[in-house]
This record gives C-alpha cells, sequence and structure tokens, in this order.
C-alpha cells in the first residue's frame, strides 16, 4: 500500500509500467469535473471509475482484495477512510474472477485518512475496505493490470 498526496504521484510511476500513463491522465484531467461512469483508458490494462460513495460506516465496510488488478484510489469532494490489513492476515472468501474481486470478513484493524489532494495505491495483498464516510464523497478509482 502507498498513500501520499496526489502531486507526488510521479514519484511512483517506476512501480509499474503502466503507472506512467495513470499519471498523464491524472496531469491532464480535471478529476473534479470528470463525469460520473466507467470507462477505459487503455484495452484490458487501464480502467477508470468515476463515482458517488454513499455514506458508509466501519462497521458496514468489507475488505476486498483484486488479483489482476492494482487500485489507484483518489477521493475528490470529502475525506475518505480506508480500512487496511494485508491480505495474508484475512480469511479468504471465494475470488469472483469476472469481477475479479475476493471479499473478507473479518475486523478491520487499521484505518488510513485519505483527504482529497492525495492518493491511495492498493496492490492485490492490500486488503481494503473503502468508502467509509459520514457524508459520502466523489472519487476516482484508476484500475491497473498486475501483468
Amino acid at each position: 500500500m502507498v498513500i501520499d498526496k496526489l502531486v507526488n504521484f510521479k514519484n511512483y510511476v517506476t512501480l509499474n509500467p503502466l503507472f506512467s500513463q495513470a499519471y498523464d491522465f491524472i496531469e491532464s484531467t480535471d478529476l473534479n469535473n470528470l463525469d460520473l461512469g466507467k470507462f477505459v483508458l487503455k484495452e484490458n490494462d487501464i480502467m477508470i471509475n468515476c463515482e458517488l460513495v454513499y455514506p458508509k460506516t466501519k462497521q458496514e465496510a468489507k475488505f476486498e482484495t483484486h488479483n489482476k488488478f492494482i487500485d489507484i484510489q483518489i477521493p475528490l469532494t470529502a475525506s475518505e477512510i480506508i480500512g487496511y490489513s494485508p491480505r495474508a492476515d484475512l480469511f479468504e472468501e471465494p475470488y469472483d474472477a469476472k469481477k475479479d474481486i475476493t471479499f473478507y470478513n473479518g475486523a478491520i484493524q487499521q484505518y488510513i485518512t485519505v483527504h482529497p489532494g492525495m492518493f491511495a495505491i492498493f496492490f492485490p495483498d492490500d486488503a481494503h475496505a473503502p468508502g467509509i464516510s459520514s457524508m459520502g464523497l466523489k472519487k476516482v478509482v484508476i484500475k491497473i493490470n498486475t501483468h
């Protein structure tokens, strides 16, 4: 997992060959005015999801991981609390290959707060419980193929 200010994202482009294209997208796009919805930036490799997250409590949040994609999560309109745990510390539920997601039961042991102007990167071994917010928020999730 990585958490940092969005202005520092360029420092992480060497973590994955596709991160430089994600960086170009972030730099060339007014994320706050991005229309809601999903679109493909690079077929099978980079997907963008601009979404509204409705209020969710810590008790409602569920851990998830993705086998094929890295999540770059960018809150836009409010701070977002995200639960975190290493995947290896959790009991794995069945994997949904079509949606590239595994959900987990279990108590969240650590929380991070990601403010507007920041981002969090979650790799396949990073279980995360996103969307914890008292008022909801608009956010962008960039999904990067792990190859």
